[in-house]
């Protein structure tokens, strides 16, 4: 017989069989307990959640006969009649299935709902399961409208999509919905577990867990992740252990990426460098290396706020007495900066191309920042530098007054820190050169009001009075007045007035660039020129220094 894969083999066939949707199941029981079966379901999760499964299962037990031919609607299909074994195959009459990544038109709806109408062939109820629905089009989503919202009382609706926020909330508000929970690595690793035992295969439970973290909460992703670590075989011993599945799936080895950490925080950044090079030749990716380190200085993190953390089953017991022993000589605000530069790294690695070579500069300048001292260690030192500051400008200061033990934290700082000498631009003599220095301090949009929609009505010192045009936004006075205070250092009040005032500034140069080129059609080589030459006009006047 051809092998299926465990993704296939052990598909949910009941409620029951639902592994982490408590919710979705409860739910549904009591809606079929009571017959207040919903006349369309909307599901919703990450791929291989059981989506699709959810939809079958709820459509045979609707149709259910039980083995005896006469159930009714139940939430524990029999498994064995006409109905259930069909729709468990997908070839039953009254329960279609269509793909919407497929079938997006408007045409295809249309050909859905023009079998609706029709009374089932066999069963009890016609069930449409539309898969991934989001991929259908809008004008696809309006014909639906109407059919799904008063279906005939034959028919039910089941969509299934992994992009929520596509649905129109047109489509959304007449639909009941669920939403499939991701499952926790414990409750996987679990369920593999169970498979294995039916499987006759042996896994350590360090083993599965990885495979359990690595399936990201999907379950056909772990199936689909088991079923390889079985085709890859096992060890010796007959059991597949951690080691072999970190291989598979190309991780690191916990135990070696805490003594590159302990390494690097530590500064000693030629060991670092050793250590990282060993896995590299391993054959680890140097992205999956900080993304790792990343996820190790997450766990100690977590142990440094409750200890309850250390609990986590994805680390050894000695990865976890490791972790509890960093967690209780880093401080939050080092394993946050850790956490930032690892970041930031990881988006260098991702983009460079020698990522290796990116990796270990990232290393590096986490290596040696170890050697720099936290914010609240530099302060601390400031202050005790000011405590011991002779007062007075004596040579020793054997005593400090009572009031210096008052000094703030700021104005230490301030004391110790030499302050940067604020050179101010020169006052503007025209109102033309202040309008310059908004070119010159890179202010594109504040410059192009200026020359296009502002009108001088008077200029003096620290103060222009101007009349602007409706496209000017609202704080525009306020915006001039704060740059010209900033650059100069004097203060400058920016009136808004009623008056006409001179034309805008581009208006000027315009009309004083048509009069150049005006003027030099009078220059006699220019006027030969002209005239040699109908047609051709003066388009710009260069003057020569």
């Amino acid at each position: 017989m051809e092998y299926r894969v465990l993704a296939r083999k052990y598909r949910p066939q009941t409620f029951a069989d639902l592994v982490g949707q408590d919710v979705l199941v409860r739910t549904l029981t009591n809606a079929f307990a009571n017959n207040r079966i919903a006349h369309a379901f909307l599901l919703t999760g990450i791929r291989g959640i059981g989506k699709t499964t959810t939809a079958r299962i709820i459509a045979k037990g609707m149709n259910c006969i039980g083995a005896d031919g006469q159930g009714g609607p139940t939430v524990a299909p029999c498994g064995v009649c006409t109905h259930c074994i069909m729709v468990s195959e997908s070839r039953h009459m009254d329960v279609l299935e269509m793909d919407a990544a497929s079938h997006t038109g408007v045409d295809d709806i249309r050909d859905l709902i023009g079998t609706v109408q029709y009374l089932p062939s066999s069963a009890r109820m016609k069930v449409y399961i539309i898969d991934e629905v989001h991929m259908l089009s809008n004008n696809a989503f309006n014909a639906l409208l109407k059919t799904l919202e008063e279906p005939p009382p034959h028919v039910k609706f089941i969509f299934a999509t992994t992009e929520i926020r596509k649905i129109p909330v047109t489509i959304l508000s007449r639909c009941q919905r669920f939403d499939l929970r991701r499952l926790e690595t414990p409750l996987m690793a679990q369920h593999l577990k169970n498979i294995t035992l039916k499987e006759s295969v042996s896994a350590d439970d360090e083993a599965l867990t990885l495979i359990a973290d690595a399936a990201e909460g999907s379950v056909r992703d772990g199936l689909s992740l088991l079923d390889q670590a079985i085709a890859m075989g096992a060890d010796e011993t007959g059991t597949i252990h951690a080691p072999a599945i970190r291989e598979m799936l190309g991780m690191n080895d916990k135990s070696q990426l805490f003594g590159l950490l302990e390494k690097l925080l530590a500064g000693a950044v030629g060991e670092a460098m050793a250590e990282f090079g060993k896995l590299y030749a391993a054959g680890a990716d140097s992205a999956m290396l900080l993304q790792d380190l990343l996820a190790l200085v997450h766990f100690i993190t977590r142990i440094r706020i409750s200890a309850d953390a250390a609990d986590d089953i994805a680390f050894s017991e000695k990865e976890r007495t490791f972790a509890m022993e960093l967690a209780g000589k880093l401080t939050i605000p080092t394993l946050t900066k850790l956490w930032q530069m690892l970041l930031k790294g990881l988006q260098e690695v991702r983009i460079a191309p020698e990522p290796a070579a990116s990796a270990e500069m990232v290393l590096v300048r986490i290596a040696h920042s170890a050697d720099l001292p936290s914010p609240s260690d530099l302060i601390r030192s400031v202050r005790k530098e000011a405590a011991n500051a002779p007062v007075g400008g004596g040579n020793a200061a054997p005593s400090r007054p009572a009031a210096a033990s008052l000094i703030t934290t700021q104005q230490v700082v301030s004391q110790s820190v030499a302050q940067p000498t604020v050179v101010h631009a020169p006052l503007p003599q025209s109102f033309e050169s202040a309008v310059q220095m908004f070119t010159a301090q890179r202010e594109p949009l504040l410059y192009n009001h200026l020359v296009r929609n502002v009108r001088l009505v008077q200029f003096e010192k620290g103060r222009i009075e101007l009349n602007v045009a409706a496209e000017v936004p609202q704080d525009f006075a306020g915006r001039v007045g704060a740059r010209l205070t900033e650059w100069t250092g004097q203060r400058w009040v920016i009136i808004l007035s009623h008056e006409t005032g001179a034309e805008p500034l581009q208006k000027q140069r315009d009309a004083a660039e048509a009069a150049k080129r005006e003027a030099v059609k009078s220059y006699p080589l220019v006027a030969t020129v002209l005239e040699q030459f109908p047609g051709a006009v003066v388009t710009k006047v260069t003057e020569q220094p």
